[in-house]
């Protein structure tokens, strides 16, 4: 049998879902009353939100009509092929579940939005594609759309990526348009696999999930040699070994077959392997009988970009959010978590994601899957301190920052960010990114009214409102693609936020030096009307070191204590209202402010 195996990538929103569905109800995959929208995207999630989180690998069998050159179809003979097709993610924070679903294919579909054109995930995902050496084939999608314009956008892929527009198939994954022809492309223009079924078995794990009742079902892509139910296998990378006790395919549902699995298939195995752990993603899966020299080149790790404290609130203890999280961990291994404690909130844990809406998708599903309430602070990035004896360590939490007097110097995490906008808005933005400390790099025309901005900015500045003031700025056409460049020195201190004289670790952060005093009277201004006000009066503090830089104070609610004097000296009235004072003295040395959710993500929305 032919074996095409390929991936779908495009930027966010272009489509990738409802071509696999297309593709799959063309095929026969599935029947018309099973199909619905999305049919891949089994979380509740994805579908609420309309995007792909987590890649979905599917096999279908193609029955291609034979055809002699200058005749028709013919009507009863047909080439069979296996199509191993993985649906991916398009936002930049799942870049990694883009890089391992191409590792396993020979092949890539580049979907772009005929309406929209060459956005910058686009870009960045053709050039990953063309450095893992996969063969692409252009898509232009949604060609049905009143507003398409199919022509210019072809014209934009053979500017921006060199692919000739002659290339590009026009489709409209809505109607079913032009998918035939995708077909036919896909069997002549995509190599089959050049694995050999005769030498050591090297298959490589490209994602895996837990299941309550298998353990983990490894999703691997079977490079060399042979692999069947029964075998010995082996992780080359943690060395432990297994017996495989069920190997199948998605159809899209898992479906177990007793066949052996042969060089360039894609499929699932079972083995009773308890944790998530003891799984690498990249690994690779031997014979342990007879192993293979050496491993298949691997691709690198997530690295974890924003970090932020998690601590339980409302009705939720400890031990009910660490359930949680472990649970989740065990099927979203791309985020890290580690035990913390804070003077004000109490025991959490810190978390490593690989974006804000990685963040913001772990909570939800946290608090949802999990049944918790939480308290998230305000997310953070890694820092790197160089230190007095020579010795580097590297912080994510502005809390941990060594005394000032081992500090030689603080580094921020730099990336290149690449910006598409059209022409009009290039002003405002250059503005934007010099306003957060950018270098300018390049500009790079795409067409008439749209162009490419490079800038190198600290990723600190860009990770909460910056992709918000892009949209605003572009009227929502502006799309930005960004990547870790690495670490660089920069004049940066360590602001403390006291409220009531005590420092609130969650509140602290790092700052650059030029912005901080501004920064922080802006930020007293918010949590003063975040905070509620108590019963005493509560001062609110920036401070860098041991020097308040900014102060503010939230009122006392006051009861009348004078109500019930009618009249008579004046003195009984003062009388009143001293003891009145006394009491809210006393009060504001024991008393516990109250801090709202809303306070700690108040560090991160300062206006400028």
């Amino acid at each position: 049998m032919n074996i095409r195996n390929f991936c779908i990538v495009a930027h966010i929103d272009h489509g990738k879902s409802t071509l696999a569905d297309r593709m799959l109800q063309l095929t026969g995959a599935i029947s018309d009353r099973e199909m619905r929208a999305q049919l891949l995207d089994g979380m509740d999630l994805e579908r609420e939100r309309g995007i792909t989180i987590k890649a979905s690998a599917v096999s279908v069998t193609y029955k291609r009509p034979l055809a002699q050159a200058g005749e028709k179809k013919k009507g009863g003979a047909t080439e069979e092929y296996l199509f191993n097709l993985i649906d991916t993610p398009g936002h930049v924070d799942f870049h990694y579940e883009v890089s391992r679903a191409l590792a396993a294919c020979e092949g890539a579909l580049l979907v772009v939005d005929a309406t929209q054109g060459v956005q910058a995930q686009t870009v960045a995902n053709a050039y990953l594609a063309v450095e893992t050496g996969l063969e692409l084939i252009p898509v232009i999608n949604k060609v049905d759309l009143p507003s398409a314009r199919p022509e210019d956008v072809a014209m934009e892929i053979e500017q921006v990526l060199g692919l000739p527009a002659e290339d590009c198939i026009y489709c409209s994954a809505k109607t079913g348009k032009g998918i035939e022809e995708l077909l036919e492309a896909i069997c002549d223009r995509l190599p089959g696999p050049s694995g050999d079924p005769t030498v050591k078995t090297q298959a490589m794990i490209f994602d895996s999930k837990y299941d309550d009742y298998r353990g983990v079902v490894v999703y691997f892509r079977l490079f060399n040699g042979m692999l069947a139910v029964g075998n010995k296998v082996r992780m080359m990378g943690t060395g432990r070994t297994y017996v495989a006790t069920e190997l199948g395919k998605f159809t899209p549902k898992m479906t177990p077959t007793k066949q052996p699995f042969s060089a360039g298939e894609v499929g699932y195995l079972v083995a009773s392997i308890k944790t998530l752990d003891d799984v690498n993603i990249g690994d690779t899966i031997t014979l342990d009988l007879d192993p293979a020299d050496e491993p298949l080149p691997g691709y690198q790790q997530p690295q974890q970009m924003v970090f932020c404290d998690f601590y339980p609130a409302g009705d939720t203890q400890f031990d009910e959010l660490r359930d949680a999280i472990d649970r989740l961990h065990l099927n979203d291994a791309s985020f890290t978590y580690a035990p913390q404690s804070s003077d004000a909130l109490g025991f959490g844990f810190r978390c490593g994601f690989l974006g804000m809406l990685h963040m913001e998708i772990v909570q939800e599903r946290i608090e949802r899957e999990g049944r918790t309430q939480v308290i998230q602070t305000a997310p953070t990035v890694t820092y790197e301190v160089a230190m007095t004896g020579g010795r580097t360590m590297q912080i994510t939490n502005p809390a941990d920052l060594p005394d000032v007097s081992n500090i030689v110097e603080v580094r921020e995490p730099i990336v290149s960010v690449e910006i598409i906008t059209q022409t009009e808005s290039i002003g405002d933005l250059m503005k934007l990114c010099e306003s957060r400390r950018g270098i300018y790099k390049k500009q790079q025309y795409l067409s008439d009214n749209r162009q490419i901005l490079e800038y190198e900015l600290p990723l600190a500045e860009i990770i909460y409102d910056f992709y918000d003031k892009l949209k605003s700025i572009t009227r929502g056409y502006g799309t930005m693609d960004y990547t870790f460049k690495g670490f660089r020195a920069d004049n940066l201190v360590k602001m403390d936020i006291l409220v009531n004289g005590q420092k609130v670790d969650a509140l602290s952060v790092i700052v650059h030096r030029a912005k901080a005093e501004h920064r922080g009277r802006t930020l007293l201004v918010r949590l003063k009307k975040e905070i509620d006000r108590h019963l005493f009066e509560i001062p609110l503090q920036a401070a860098i070191g041991g020097k308040i830089i900014a102060r503010e104070t939230i009122k006392s609610v006051g009861k009348n204590v004078t109500a019930k004097c009618y009249g008579g000296d004046v003195s009984r009235k003062r009388k009143l209202l001293e003891k009145q004072k006394e009491g809210k003295k006393r009060m504001k040395r024991v008393g516990t402010v109250d801090i709202p959710q809303e306070a700690f993500m108040a560090v991160l929305s300062v206006e400028e």
